[in-house]
């Protein structure tokens, strides 16, 4: 019997392959969603707009429930009108009457119309299987000129006072209309909108400058403490657990805590700050753009250099000893052995640490959002916080969606980057050996 067996490189396909599910699974189908709800004018505050629609179509349950409202108005006011006011109305009463005979010739309108009919009269929640359902262009234009014949008719008959309650009557012509979904695709639009939009760009340089600003002086705090923390001196294990305490609290209790210490009335470090001179005023430090600017630097310094130390410690901690006494021997100073052999050694962590801090620094939302809610006047607002007011406070998903993949844009050039650096480095490495 003919047995057949995989090559190398088949095998190894077969091992990555779990790991490539994972990331399509994880990372890349969540950013192409969100790519794809960019495309589409979808808002929560917004009955007809909450989900994607790319072809016309009726919200059932709008439907059912406003048009029977209609009809029972326009008898109720032919009931009471005269002449050919009265003929008006009950033309408009047939009209209605045949927009919805036209609808219902759809065998699915009709069998959903009586279940929708049932489940409102019984209280009852419409499900979304039976919602929405689509519409052809024909069925759309008789709709709408059914609805605007109606609408244009009513608001005569209430200018010329004919009718007893004229405002409820355009108030049931809207219902009707707003129960119309119409295509949400919108393309790019949203983001030539954002390549305009000053409030974005602002809020992209604030990003830029916080993520800049924050991690040099991480680097140079963390790379310190690092140096600190590797030598041999009585206490080092309690001195390494104290420094990690910082990074250990959350994110959200720091950014608490620090708004309590800035507070412009009772806050300790801006009595502090006051007193030392560096702030004319307790009060400016959340109050004026620069304060706020320089209150989250020092929040997010503060709570993050110990990763960076933690992180170039380690890297530390390979380089041998031997090299410092070699260098001992030939006579080089502490400046020397520091740019000679801690640097190039340390090259590989310090990309690496410099990498994960910046993605971090870049992403940073709940900081900011908790300290300052980006502003005053959305001085502290990054990205982050401007995608979340966006998507939640103005429920605009799509446009949140916009920002979130500009975010994710931003996250891959400087990842590719520093990726780039990172494998240079490698094939250097490689290289020289």
């Amino acid at each position: 019997m003919k047995r057949t067996s995989m090559s190398e490189k088949q095998m190894g396909y077969l091992l990555i392959l779990p790991a490539i599910v994972i990331i399509l699974v994880i990372a890349i189908w969540p950013v192409m969603r969100s790519f794809w709800i960019s495309l589409h004018d979808i808002r929560l505050n917004d009955p007809t707009k909450t989900e994607v629609h790319n072809s016309y179509g009726l919200d059932m349950e709008r439907y059912v429930s406003t048009l029977p409202n209609l009809l029972r108005y326009l008898k109720k006011e032919a009931d009471s009108a005269q002449g050919s006011v009265k003929d008006q109305l009950l033309t408009l009463r047939q009209q209605a009457e045949h927009m919805n005979a036209m609808l219902r010739q759809t065998g699915e309108i009709a069998s959903r119309y009586q279940k929708i009919d049932q489940l409102l009269l019984e209280f009852k929640p419409v499900p979304n299987e039976l919602k929405y359902v689509e519409l052809s262009n024909e069925q759309i234009d008789s709709i709408r000129s059914t609805l605007n014949t109606i609408g244009t008719t009513l608001n005569d008959l209430g200018k010329q006072k004919q009718l007893s309650k004229p405002e409820g009557a355009l108030g049931v012509v809207q219902g009707i209309t707003a129960s119309v979904i119409e295509p949400n695709y919108v393309g790019f639009a949203y983001y030539k909108q954002f390549l305009t939009d000053s409030r974005m760009w602002g809020a992209l340089y604030n990003t830029l400058f916080f993520t800049v600003v924050s991690v040099a002086i991480e680097l140079v705090l963390g790379l310190w403490i690092a140096m600190l923390i590797n030598k041999q001196f009585i206490g080092r294990g309690l001195v390494r657990a104290t420094v990690l305490i910082p990074w250990a609290i959350p994110t959200v209790i720091s950014a608490m805590m620090w708004k309590y210490l800035y507070d412009g009335q009772n806050g300790m470090v801006a009595h502090l700050f006051e007193v030392t001179g560096l702030v004319s005023d307790m009060g400016v430090l959340l109050t004026t753009k620069a304060g706020a600017m320089f209150s989250v630097i020092l929040a997010d310094v503060w709570k993050t250099t110990p990763f960076m130390a933690l992180l170039l410690f380690a890297g530390l901690q390979t380089i041998p000893h031997s090299l410092y006494e070699a260098a001992q021997v030939d006579g080089a100073s502490r400046t020397q052995q520091f740019f000679r052999i801690t640097l190039p050694m340390l090259k590989s962590t310090l990309l690496v640490s410099l990498l994960f801090r910046t993605l971090d620094a870049f992403r940073v939302f709940d900081l900011i959002y908790a300290l300052t809610g980006g502003g005053p006047a959305n001085s502290t607002e990054t990205i982050s916080i401007l995608a979340y007011k966006t998507m939640f406070a103005q429920m605009s998903f799509g446009e949140g969606s916009a920002l979130a993949v500009i975010v994710f844009l931003c996250v891959a050039l400087i990842s590719i980057g520093y990726i780039k650096i990172l494998g240079a480095d490698l094939l250097g490495e490689s290289g020289g050996r």
